[in-house]
């Protein structure tokens, strides 16, 4: 199954090419799209063997991933991981992400941080737990970390997918997709590293918010 890696990247020249070196062992290909950056993330994701597709400028963690979508859908991708660019998620988690998808029991497989012993700070347990709240009063479907940047996209959901939101509202979008084209799920438990660069660039409880009225917003006119 040819399996790519696609990372959203927005200046993120210091951590992208540690998190490309240790993603390729697990997959054919990664993916980086450069979201706008100003810091020479591009560069350094070609100089460490990504294919590197850039947006103009910034557009937002949704757009960003639809953008690798349709790259990985034009390179015959039959499988697609999406993660994040700043070193939060363990590409050694990657090998059971998959599981479920190649052995045929899924469509898509979310990543779940809260699943293990992980080191979590309380805000962002609670915005996490907010975020699923949100997400199932949008979709109807229960996801334990509905937020996580970390899924496999089997070839029925890589097929199926179609992102409209451009922001971190992408994420509620996938489960609502999820539900309407009936995708087998699983969910996986996985480790997550946090540091202070990481927490430093999570979402403001103002942006949280509003993302939130976003979703709820968009969900009740469709």
């Amino acid at each position: 199954m040819k399996t790519l890696a696609v990372i959203p990247a927005y200046n993120e020249v210091t951590r992208i090419a540690a998190v490309i070196k240790q993603a390729r062992p697990y997959v054919n290909d990664v993916i980086v799209v450069d979201d706008g950056s100003t810091d020479g993330t591009a560069k350094a994701a070609r100089d460490a063997g990504a294919i590197v597709l850039q947006h103009v400028e910034n557009c937002g963690a949704g757009a960003a991933t639809m953008t690798g979508v349709e790259g990985a859908r034009a390179m015959g991708a039959e499988a697609l991981i999406t993660l994040d660019a700043d070193g939060q998620h363990d590409p050694e988690d990657i090998p059971a992400l998959l599981k479920p998808v190649r052995d045929g029991s899924a469509d898509i497989v979310f990543a779940n941080r809260f699943g293990q012993r992980n080191r979590i700070p309380f805000i962002r347990r609670l915005f996490n737990g907010i975020g699923n709240f949100v997400t199932f009063a949008a979709t109807g479907r229960w996801i334990r970390d509905s937020q996580c940047g970390f899924k496999v996209f089997g070839p029925k959901a890589l097929r199926d997918i179609d992102l409209r939101m451009s922001g971190f509202e992408f994420c509620t979008e996938i489960v609502r997709e999820s539900v309407q084209h009936r995708w087998k799920i699983a969910e996986v438990p996985i480790k997550v590293i946090y540091s202070e660069y990481t927490l430093a660039k999570g979402q403001s409880f103002a942006h949280g918010v509003k993302t939130a009225l976003k979703i709820l917003l968009r969900s009740f006119l469709r």
